[in-house]
């Protein structure tokens, strides 16, 4: 053995080898053992077995298996019938997503109503059982006649070949038409020409459609049959199989499920060859028709990666000159010696193109080195399991399940071109840019990733942002008047294909200048205020909980007592500091010079009150708390009618210790109706803690008209009275008044204070914000937590109402300001962008979100609103070599270069690479979308 060539030839290499083993080590050319042998997978997968990447190394294992054991299965089957059924069943079988039917079997989607996830039915199953049953009787009765017709087996063989081409011809012209250009350079004429309405692209694209449907089917149906008559007729496998033959042959027949388009290629390129050479060359007396179909596959793949190659190496050599925030002052002389050894530069293309590892601008600049192999899933983690979540995260959250119901139709009709496994294609919608990534394809399915990138553009994501819109303006929104126009960006590595009608947010931002600082628009605010507090509190207590379910038991007990505050009972008697606190108020810290502090005045308030309250032993008394003094004393058998008597002290002064209460006599109440009590505050919201003289003197503001005019509009409750009658009694209830009265003006106290000036501008922004200026009201309202937010949503309603009033006119009468309520209730939800309720908002789809801001650098207040609707995302087709070099530079940097600077070279904007929005889609932790999904399945058909 020591003399065989081989060993020496091998011994020579490997020396030489070594001795360039670290140099290649510090390039970065030499791939991690992980990484190596997941390549390695894959590549014999998809090259060798006929399957496809996938979207998890677990399933790339267990994939791998499963197809290794059917080729090394039917070299043992004796039968020649028995290994052409055997191929065609597995093959049909293993391009199928077994594990994503397994799973929905029987499972119910928690995602939105037209979420991505789709159940597998019985329909379905049976569609699979039936195609399964055709194909294996299809291949069992052709091997049967190409067995017994020795004489017409080549002519029959032939003449599917020529099926196949005109096929191949036809599903190609159906592909490109669906999309906006045409091999990406020229303009297609049947694509609609106004694109930028949802209405007039959905008029215009019917018919496209169509054709997609019929391509489709052509795909799914025909193609992959037709296929199967050409390798069932082949003579290869009559006779007695050998190793060359079961790996041929398995991959034939799992490639005509699995990727169909690419087959079909394959199997038009071996019968052309065959018809126009003769028999005695080579290719056709060596080899079997399986191993030919395997050699195309390398060649075409391979032949795809150098064009693409290519393609993104002269990108980047170009524009490293023309592109003036690019030239550096080397960047001569690394042209110079790219054209110089163009040679060296072409060998190291065709390297990188062999292995199908990723070419490696080195900093981005025209230094290219060969990448270390790698799966097409360039990170060691599954998809989607980290993404940098911010508050913006929540818009794609909404938009994705819709986008991916979307992708289903366009994948299926071809608008987004041939479907393979490391594609990516760019979306864009106003300020969102969606990454999407195909990670696996199969029969009738493909699973693909998709990302969401940060909202707030920097400067570089800003620049190429800019060059996106441009390259999907020209594309989508001019006017041609040339039958076959160019595309004039066929240099960029952004191809448009097709736009998208999804059912998204729309965001605008509008300025409020004008129309909050009017000082008549703040003057009618005040008494609108009053009218929409009415109106909620009204709302909120008829629908509360418990209240219809208490509706016998109320009509049965008849009226009871209950407490009120008269406005003629004299208040107790108070010491002068305690009058000087009431009737002036605490703005010290809070005014219009401050109000954009960090920390909110009343947040502070209510900590404070909370650090008292945790403190052992204490027991201070807080205005506004029920549980804060002792009135009567059960233990001894005080009368319990003092209990009654507990809320009504709130806001008197404290008594001292030791001394005797001294409590002015209130007298009990009760309603006029007993119905009254279906529509009856909380208990705890009926006390005052304002001095009676100021709110007798506020409560003539109180709107009786509009009050009854909201109760007569309730929907009655079950009861044998009618309907008019029981509302009519209720609104005349005087002592239910009382109680509107004293609530409702408290609250108005608390969000504007005793003086019946108009509010400030900055005024309205602090309160819409939640910042309530300090009042003796203030601690009694954050005590009553649904109060409160009851109290805050009625300011927000009313600050809509006064810029909707300057918008649309005034509003003519108590119907159209109830319309207008019921639609903020019904469609809008109205408040701050950073509130949780904002988020849920927006996943519940709200029709309509609003919110008040400041831009503190121009100094106008403004508005923003979102609408739902169904809106146009551009979508285009990214070169996938340069998406994956230009990641391979990025991973080379942060580990091998250690170069983590935030500012470095290789992260800014390159408007024809969109090198700052490719690092940014990366996964986490090389890159920071703000939103990264799980694979998510989609169902072609």
């Amino acid at each position: 053995m020591v003399n065989m060539p081989a060993l020496e030839h091998m011994n020579q290499i490997l020396h030489i080898l070594f001795v360039f083993l670290p140099f290649l080590w510090a390039l970065g050319t030499l791939p991690p053992p992980d990484a190596l042998f997941l390549w390695a997978m894959e590549q014999v997968l998809e090259f060798g077995l006929g399957g496809s990447s996938v979207s998890t190394h677990l399933r790339l294992l267990v994939m791998f298996i499963m197809s290794a054991g059917t080729a090394i299965a039917s070299y043992f089957i004796p039968s020649t019938v028995g290994v052409v059924l055997f191929m065609t069943g597995f093959g049909f079988l293993l391009s199928l997503n077994l594990s994503d039917m397994g799973h929905k079997i029987g499972t119910k989607s928690k995602d939105l109503p037209s979420g991505p996830e789709k159940h597998f039915s019985w329909k379905e199953c049976l569609f699979y059982i039936i195609i399964l049953v055709l194909a294996l009787l299809e291949t069992s009765l052709l091997h049967h006649f190409a067995g017994f017709s020795q004489i017409s087996k080549s002519n029959s063989q032939a003449t599917v070949g020529y099926g196949l081409m005109i096929l191949l011809i036809i599903l190609w012209i159906l592909r490109e038409i669906q999309s906006v250009y045409i091999i990406g350079i020229f303009r297609n004429p049947f694509y609609p020409k106004d694109v930028q309405t949802v209405t007039v692209f959905f008029e215009k694209q019917t018919r496209l459609m169509k054709i997609g449907i019929v391509r489709r089917i052509l795909l799914t149906l025909v193609s992959p049959f037709a296929m199967i008559a050409f390798l069932s007729l082949d003579s290869s496998l009559q006779g007695l199989h050998s190793v060359s033959v079961c790996i041929g042959f398995t991959r034939a027949f799992r490639m005509v499920w699995q990727n169909t388009e690419n087959a079909l290629l394959e199997t038009v390129i071996v019968s052309t060859v065959h018809l126009i050479s003769s028999t005695d060359i080579w290719w056709n007396r060596s080899l079997d028709t399986g191993i030919r179909l395997l050699l195309v596959g390398i060649i075409r793949d391979r032949l795809i990666q150098f064009i693409s190659k290519l393609q993104f190496a002269v990108t980047v050599l170009l524009t490293s000159w023309t592109e003036k925030k690019q030239r550096r002052k080397t960047t001569a002389t690394l042209c110079i010696l790219n054209i110089v050894f163009s040679p060296f530069v072409l060998v190291i293309i065709v390297f990188s193109t062999l292995l199908s590892s990723p070419l490696l601008p080195l900093f981005t600049l025209p230094v290219f080195l060969v990448g270390f192999p790698r799966p097409i899933q360039s990170w060691p983690g599954a998809a989607g399991t980290t993404a940098c979540v911010c508050a913006d995260t929540v818009y794609y959250y909404q938009m994705v399940p819709r986008l991916t119901a979307v992708l289903q139709t366009a994948m299926a009709a071809g608008s987004l071109g041939l479907l393979l496994p490391g594609s990516h294609y760019l979306g864009r919608f106003q300020d969102r840019l969606i990454w999407i990534m195909i990670l696996e394809c199969g029969y009738t399915y493909c699973s693909i990733n998709i990302k969401g990138l940060e909202l707030q553009e920097t400067s570089c994501h800003t620049a190429e942002a800019r060059r996106v819109d441009e390259v999907f303006e020209d594309a989508f929104e001019q006017e041609y008047t040339r039958v076959c126009s160019l595309n004039e960006h066929f240099g960029n590595v952004l191809t448009p294909c097709t736009v998208l009608p999804v059912k998204l947010y729309s965001d605008a931002r509008n300025v409020l200048s004008g129309i909050i600082d009017s000082h008549e628009n703040l003057k009618e605010f005040k008494g609108d205020l009053i009218k929409v507090l009415v109106w909620i509190l009204v709302q909120y207590c008829s629908k509360r909980p418990g209240m219809k379910e208490n509706v016998h038991n109320t009509e049965n007990k008849g009226k009871a007592p209950l407490m009120l505050p008269a406005l003629n009972t004299s208040p107790p008697p108070k010491s002068p500091e305690d009058i000087d606190s009431l009737n002036s108020e605490t703005f010290n810290d809070w005014s219009d010079d401050n109000i954009f502090d960090d920390e909110p005045t009343i947040k502070k308030v209510i900590e404070e009150k909370h650090q008292l309250k945790d403190l052992p032993g204490t027991n201070l008394f807080i205005p506004g708390s029920v549980e804060s003094q002792r009135v009567g004393d059960h233990s001894t058998g005080t009368v319990p009618e003092n209990d009654l008597y507990k809320a009504v002290l709130l806001g008197y002064p404290a008594v001292d210790k030791g001394k005797q209460e001294d409590m002015p006599y209130i007298p009990l109440m009760e309603f006029s109706c007993s119905h009254s009590h279906l529509v009856c505050l909380p208990t705890e919201w009926r006390t005052s803690c304002m001095p009676s003289s100021k709110m007798k003197e506020m409560s003539s503001l109180f709107p009786e008209d509009w009050y009854q005019f909201v109760l007569r509009q309730l929907e009655c409750y079950h009861s044998e009275e009618k309907a008019s009658n029981v509302l009519e009694e209720i609104a005349k209830d005087k002592v239910l008044k009382d109680f509107y009265v004293h609530t409702v003006m408290t609250c108005y106290f608390s969000l504007f204070g005793i003086d019946n000036m108009a509010p400030s501008p900055g005024h309205i922004l602090r309160v819409y914000s939640g910042v309530l200026p300090w009042s003796v009201a203030l601690d009694w309202l954050t005590e009553k937590p649904e109060l409160f937010q009851l109290a805050l949503k009625a300011f927000r309603y009313t600050l809509k109402l006064m810029i909707d009033k300057a918008s649309l006119g005034p509003i003519e009468d108590f119907r159209e300001l109830i319309k207008y309520l019921e639609e903020y209730e019904r469609d809008w939800y109205i408040g701050l962008v950073s509130d949780e309720k904002w988020k849920e908002a927006i996943l519940q789809e709200k029709p309509y979100l609003f919110s008040l801001g400041y831009d503190s650098n121009m100094g106008i207040y403004t508005g923003r609103v979102l609408s739902l609707q169904e809106l146009l995302i551009q979508v285009g087709k990214l070169n996938p070599e340069a998406v994956r070099g230009q990641w391979a530079n990025l991973s080379w940097e942060l580990l091998y270069a250690t170069n983590d600077d935030e500012e470095r070279y290789s992260i800014q904007a390159h408007p024809l690479l969109l090198r700052n929005l490719t690092v940014q889609a990366a996964e986490p932790p090389l890159g920071y979308p703000i939103y990264s999904s799980k694979p998510l399945h989609i169902h072609l058909y």
